[in-house]
């Protein structure tokens, strides 16, 4: 898969937009992921293989969007064959995440981008912390997803709040044991205790 850069994923989201627009379509997508760290400007790594869609953003809260409606697909694929990307350089994200429930003010913390026929509602840092630290306990220790949380620079509240948050998605003591030992590389040397 083809590595993305922020001006790629700038340039690829308005052509998307665009031809979203001239086929009369509009969709409003929240992203997530490397994707939506590098769009923010929130991590120093260069590219991402591809942008993580939570699902679809309403007046009423973020809906689930799988499966992918067809003639959004469609334009994603029609975009990739245009820049050279792969024909998922834009899919669905972790379902689970709206399933378990995202961090309490998720929407309140989104980021808005128009890009035509696109508006892209980005997640904030807070909510990439808690997602970043869910990913690095089940990824382990040598994924992408703790080099991330590193660069968020997340304080030990953070990690704390984001940790519980996490729990509620597995509170298995497996997990918890895993997610312990987590926090300590991040430098929270009484996490066990502190969760309670």
């Amino acid at each position: 898969m083809t590595s993305i850069g922020r001006t790629q994923l700038e340039t690829a989201l308005r052509a998307l937009g665009n031809l979203l627009e001239a086929r009369g379509l509009h969709y409003e997508i929240v992203l997530i992921g490397g994707g939506n760290l590098i769009l923010r400007g929130l991590v120093s790594r260069p590219t991402t293989k591809d942008l993580d869609l939570l699902g679809e953003w309403t007046a009423d809260g973020i809906k689930p969007m799988r499966p992918m409606p067809e003639p959004l697909r469609i334009a994603v694929v029609d975009v990739a064959r245009t820049y050279g990307l792969a024909s998922d350089w834009v899919n669905l994200g972790p379902e689970s995440l709206l399933e378990l429930g995202l961090p309490d003010g998720f929407t309140e913390r989104l980021e808005r981008d128009d890009y035509g026929g696109l508006v892209a509602w980005l997640a904030g840092r807070f909510d990439m912390v808690c997602f970043k630290l869910y990913a690095a306990v089940v990824q382990g220790p040598r994924s992408r997803h703790l080099q991330d949380l590193y660069e968020l620079h997340p304080d030990r509240d953070e990690l704390l709040s984001a940790a519980r948050w996490t729990l509620t998605h597995d509170p298995s003591p497996g997990y918890r044991s895993l997610l312990v030992d987590t926090l300590r590389q991040l430098d929270v040397e009484d996490a066990d205790a502190s969760l309670d």
